[in-house]
């Protein structure tokens, strides 16, 4: 099936997320749209999968103007989308979640799911996906998951399918196994429609990439482009997307963790004794899938957990029980993994969100009333140091860009002598270009001798920035390794399995035993 885009554009208000964008797709063909978070990509998809009306443009189907009022129009023409959040109900079987929508009933009106069964055993034995119809939703990984919105696609006679950032939740291993799915469904002929702004998957299995900047297409390139040419259309200007650092030279480990456990209301634990340290002077990389007790292990060390037992200490002060402010200005730096909730007020000035830890400080403030002056002497010189891209230090920080937004945040928590400073997602959503910058100030941070922790659910980031490198699985560490370690190692950690058991794996596959 030939899919064709024509001038789509799609306007929120005076906000033009789509601008013309043109966009074919043949049968069989791997199509990557790459582009940063908030190029445009998913609002497109949105259009061509019928979530959006597109404000002008057409959509054809082997040449056809079509015209979809919702997704039962785009699945009926053969167009399914596997969405970054996967659509399922955790409490049904694999089945259920198939035949929703797309229901038949038996004598009775009762739900038939005999042929759904037959179907999803056909089409798991066609592509190799070994999935169980009967299987509930909640107890399977996140890769067989996501085989199920694939397989929700295909029962429908899905010929072109949209895969909006799928690997954005996926352990290496399981990215891997999506990319060869990929591959058998172009050789049956369909069509994918891949999103992502990660350069070594998109080059791994594309036969066209087209890259969208702020909107609009902005060029096409062949898989064989290098990273440096994609990662400059992506940007619109040349970047450098290898990080030149020093080998660590730690001191000693000014911060501890012992038998830490964090506990959800329902009693789980998501946070399982942890117990590790952080030398001055080293980067310790926090990895794992997203939802592992990241967020929870950085909350608690920050104050904002409520049910906490173990220790924390800095310097040899202990830090749970203490408020936030207490573990602040004991010299934590914190960046949030999700800035426009926790980082920032978008509706205060840059100036107001550069000093929002230390408004009160003898150098901002005279008693009740702060120093205007001062603030905007502050903003005008973190502006000029991290590079900040805003109209003035008086513009609300809510309107500027994802990578600026982040550079707020990064400015405010560096400016301060810092004990211990950690990112949590410190790129996430941050344009190639901005990426750099952010990197080096880190490492900068490591190299004057502070502790520093990230977290990151992106393995290249981890690779680039760690000294040592904890994986996180179900809220216990399966290890802390070198971080020089390699991406196969790492990707079995974020599987389950214990480092020992994964470097003596690696030494085998690299021997040629397996």
């Amino acid at each position: 099936m030939k899919l064709e885009l024509i001038g789509i554009t799609k306007r929120f208000g005076s906000l033009v997320a789509n601008d013309h964008i043109d966009l074919v797709v043949e049968p069989g063909q791997v199509h990557s749209l790459l582009g940063e978070n908030g190029a445009g990509k998913s609002t497109l998809m949105n259009v061509l999968y019928g979530l959006y009306d597109p404000t002008e443009g057409e959509i054809r189907v082997d040449d056809e103007p079509v015209v979809f009022k919702g997704p039962a129009d785009a699945m009926a023409a053969g167009i399914g989308m596997v969405h970054q959040h996967f659509m399922l109900v955790p409490v049904f079987t694999v089945a259920e979640n198939v035949a929703l929508g797309n229901e038949t009933t038996k004598a009775g009106g009762l739900l038939n799911l005999s042929r759904t069964r037959e179907r999803i055993r056909e089409i798991s034995d066609q592509y190799g996906f070994d999935v169980d119809p009967d299987a509930v939703v909640e107890d399977l990984p996140v890769g067989v998951q996501q085989r199920v919105e694939i397989i929700k696609a295909l029962v429908r006679d899905a010929e072109v399918l949209i895969l909006d950032e799928p690997t954005a939740v996926l352990t290496p291993r399981e990215t891997d196994e999506l990319l060869g799915i990929m591959g058998q469904l172009t050789a049956d002929g369909k069509s994918i429609v891949f999103i992502s702004h990660k350069l070594r998957e998109v080059k791994a299995v594309s036969d066209v990439i087209t890259v969208i900047r702020r909107g609009k297409v902005v060029g096409t390139a062949e898989p064989s482009a290098s990273t440096t040419e994609l990662a400059s259309l992506m940007v619109g200007r040349s970047v450098s997307l290898t990080l030149d650092k020093a080998p660590a030279t730690p001191g000693e480990a000014s911060f501890r963790v012992h038998e830490l456990v964090v506990q959800a209301a329902n009693g789980q634990r998501v946070v399982d004794g942890l117990s590790f340290e952080v030398s001055r002077g080293e980067i310790l990389a926090v990895a794992g899938v997203q939802g592992n007790g990241q967020t929870e292990l950085t909350e608690a060390i920050l104050g904002l957990q409520d049910h906490v037992s173990g220790s924390i200490t800095l310097d040899g002060v202990e830090l749970v029980g203490r408020s936030v402010k207490d573990i602040i200005r004991a010299g934590v730096g914190f960046v949030p993994e999700d800035r426009s909730v926790e980082g920032l007020v978008g509706s205060f000035t840059v100036a107001e969100n550069l000093v929002l830890n230390r408004y009160d400080d003898a150098a901002f403030a005279r008693g009740l009333s702060m120093s205007p002056a001062a603030i905007r002497t502050n903003a005008e010189e973190k502006i000029e140091e991290f590079d900040i891209r805003t109209q003035s230090a008086s513009s609300a920080a809510g309107t500027l860009s994802g990578g600026n937004q982040q550079k707020v945040v990064m400015a405010r928590e560096l400016s301060r002598p810092l004990k211990l400073f950690i990112a949590s997602q410190p790129t996430r959503g941050v344009d190639v270009g901005s990426i750099e910058f952010l990197h080096r100030r880190i490492v900068a941070e490591r190299d004057g001798g502070t502790p520093v922790i990230i977290v990151s659910t992106e393995l290249d980031e981890v690779l680039e920035l760690a000294d040592r490198i904890a994986v996180l699985y179900r809220g216990r560490f399966m290890g802390i390794v070198p971080g020089t370690v390699s991406r196969d190692v790492l990707g079995l950690m974020m599987a389950g399995m214990p480092a020992d058991e994964a470097l003596a794996q690696a030494d085998d596959i690299e021997g040629g035993d397996l």
